[in-house]
């Protein structure tokens, strides 16, 4: 049975990476992605990045993994056996927000599943970055990112007010919430959002 994101307190501390989702059903995922390239090939290649992206991920005992799903309630199917906690309402910070406030204590690293070079390793250096930082990001090639995790000590802190998503400026603005917290960065890596994109993914060896 699935357990629902306010018992999520049940977990003991630790290091908690939360992986968002969405249930892979033609036509509703990657449709900035789809416009480019159409939608069959979209929904192909989330499928294939749920398939190859995750299981590494789940696997790795430096953290508990947990998949953050919409639409609420979904049943996928997700190729990992994981927590899952529903998104919730709101747009994509208010979502994001929720499981920095609701997960049991210990760091939280947030990334998605249209990056292909995410590694474990990349997600442990991030993780280290929080022994002494109380914000850490991966920085994406268009003005994004792919990756951001908070300390949560002493203090939950609400970076993503007014971020203008989907834009260059979504770093800075969530930066800009920042301000004068210890903030640390991980490699720079690009998301796979258009046909450009895709299309470099695959000269470098995807399929």
């Amino acid at each position: 049975m699935r357990p629902h994101i306010k018992q999520a307190h049940t977990i003991q501390a630790g290091n908690h990476l939360v992986v968002f989702v969405k249930q892979p059903r033609l036509g509703r995922v990657k449709t900035r992605l789809a416009a480019d390239i159409g939608a069959v090939a979209a929904w192909r290649f989330y499928r294939q990045m749920l398939r190859t992206v995750l299981p590494p991920l789940a696997r790795d005992r430096r953290w508990r993994t947990w998949l953050a799903v919409t639409p609420d309630g979904a049943p996928g199917p997700w190729p990992v056996d994981v927590p899952i906690i529903d998104q919730g309402p709101g747009d994509l910070g208010a979502r994001m927000a929720r499981p920095f406030h609701v997960l049991p204590p210990g760091p939280v690293v947030i990334v998605g599943t249209d990056v292909p070079a995410v590694t474990p390793a990349r997600i442990a250096r991030a993780f280290r970055a929080l022994g002494n930082h109380d914000a850490v990001f991966g920085p994406a090639t268009d003005g994004g990112y792919w990756l951001v995790g908070l300390r949560r000590r002493p203090r939950v802190s609400d970076p993503f007010r007014g971020v203008r998503w989907s834009t260059a400026q979504a770093l800075a603005d969530t930066l800009a919430n920042l301000a004068g917290l210890r903030v640390a960065f991980v490699d720079t890596l690009s998301d796979v959002d258009d046909g450009a994109a895709y299309r470099a993914w695959r000269r470098d060896g995807g399929n």
